[in-house]
């Protein structure tokens, strides 16, 4: 199983905010396991921090705002792009303002300098969530839709639409996150003319220029009306009839403004909190609905907060019956694992297929058969107890023995024609002959029982 990253060391930026126009440095430190992505306000007092999920997002226009407590910090979706994009799990970010530096308007900058300072494998197993079937969230009003397919990686196709003959409909797609810094990374922001005064009347883009944003003139207006928002802008005058993009760095791509929104994307998905394995389909995408789609997200991790294993049965077992029963004493009626369909260092996942057949439904209950929950378990213990003997020289010369087992809950019943998948992982390292463990069993994606056991590894007589 993949683990999760943090960076090797820390890094700093320094530039001015695109909204508010501050000189701002921001700097990415290394972060323990299970930490996420927190950002920490370093000019406040008390230094707060705020947990960058999507849940915090308070703020949409132009930008992603995140805000705890009264501590807000906004232009943050390039920087959590990159730390996605590169398999960061945990990093803490410290700035010095209420924004990130916008530097050239894209993620390359961020980029460059993880991969400069490198990055540390941890301890900790990196928690993908998912997606096993079509969710979708669309925007009516917009016409704005973000759909994610079920998909062995993390990957985007984006549409967008613009009322403008400069930038007529155009897409992007990224197969793989390891080309986002060869296909993505360099994409910058982009404004429309028409848009700079709207924007500077509501307090943005103080810090914007023709350094840090392609700026795109697709609709004429009088020279007049041009030269007086370039003395605002602070750039030369320009001939107003001359429609197309006027900043200083000609386009990396032709579609650099989709491919930018395939950035932002990333960067706001980041917020979701678990890396996803699914295929994102973002038709007219911008930060809001961004935003409304990491939330329902959010929630669709929370009811399903521990998945069900992937099981296809058409794959070749890791372990068929015999090889199991190798490793364990047990025999009819009592073998309840038929087969295991995974297994890393600390974790395994076997199967049991449950047929009206089963011994046990004879009395429990004639009329109504459903599998003992005792038996639920035991069987559990045994896909553990293959989980523990798997690990060490001349297994048939052990076996494993219950010491004790907490935490039981059955949320649902277990009936014939059900088949059961068992995921069973080490809480800690087996010391002294002794392992703990915690296991689930789900039939379909709905969990029907779980517990955590403690067993003995003992050398047979």
């Amino acid at each position: 199983m993949l683990k999760q990253k943090t960076l090797q060391e820390s890094f700093s930026l320094s530039g001015k905010g695109l909204h508010t126009g501050l000189d701002l440095t921001v700097t990415f430190n290394p972060a323990p396991d299970n930490h996420g992505y927190k950002i920490q306000r370093i000019d406040l007092e008390g230094q707060p921090i705020i947990d960058a999920i999507a849940d915090n997002v308070t703020e949409t226009t132009r930008g992603t705002v995140l805000a705890k407590n009264g501590a807000k910090v906004s232009t943050v979706e390039h920087g959590m792009a990159a730390l996605y994009a590169l398999g960061i799990d945990n990093c803490l970010i410290q700035v010095n303002g209420p924004e990130f530096p916008i530097l050239d308007g894209s993620a390359q900058y961020y980029v460059e300098q993880i991969e400069k300072v490198g990055t540390v494998e941890q301890n900790a197993v990196k928690d993908f969530y998912i997606i096993k079937s079509k969710i979708e969230f669309r925007d009516e009003a917009t016409g704005s839709s973000i759909i994610v397919l079920p998909d062995e990686n993390f990957s985007l196709n984006v549409l967008v639409s613009y009322d403008s003959e400069i930038v007529p409909n155009q897409f992007a797609t990224l197969e793989d996150m390891s080309k986002f810094k060869d296909e993505v990374a360099a994409s910058r922001t982009f404004v429309f003319v028409r848009e700079i005064e709207p924007l500077l009347s509501a307090g943005l883009i103080k810090g914007g220029d023709l350094d840090n944003a392609i700026v795109i003139y697709e609709r004429k207006m009088s020279q007049d009306s041009y030269n007086k928002l370039a003395d605002i802008m602070g750039v030369p005058h320009m001939d107003a009839s001359q429609l197309g993009y006027i900043n200083h760095k000609p386009l990396v791509w032709p579609n650099e403004c989709a491919r930018h929104k395939l950035l932002d994307v990333i960067g706001d998905l980041a917020l979701i909190g678990k890396p996803i394995k699914g295929r994102i389909i973002a038709t007219r995408p911008g930060h809001t609905i961004n935003n409304k789609f990491a939330r329902q997200m959010r929630k669709e991790i929370r009811l399903h907060e521990i998945q069900a294993p992937s099981y296809n049965c058409n794959e070749e077992p890791i372990m068929d019956v015999n090889r199991i029963r190798e490793l364990l004493p047990h025999r009819y009626p009592f073998q309840l694992v038929d087969k295991v369909i995974e297994i890393g260092a600390n974790y395994i996942v076997g199967v049991k297929n449950i047929t009206v057949n089963e011994p046990f439904f004879q009395g429990h209950f004639p009329e109504e058969p459903v599998m003992p929950g005792v038996l639920q378990v035991e069987a559990m213990a045994q896909v553990g107890g293959l989980l523990v003997l798997n690990s060490v020289d001349d297994p048939e010369r052990y076996s494993t023995y219950f010491m004790k087992i907490d935490g039981v809950k059955f949320r649902q019943k277990v009936v014939p024609g059900d088949t059961i998948i068992f995921r069973v992982e080490l809480i800690s390292p087996i010391r002294r002959g002794i392992a703990t463990m915690k296991g689930y069993a789900f039939v379909g994606e709905k969990i029907v029982c779980e517990a955590e056991f403690m067993a003995q590894i003992v050398k047979n007589k």
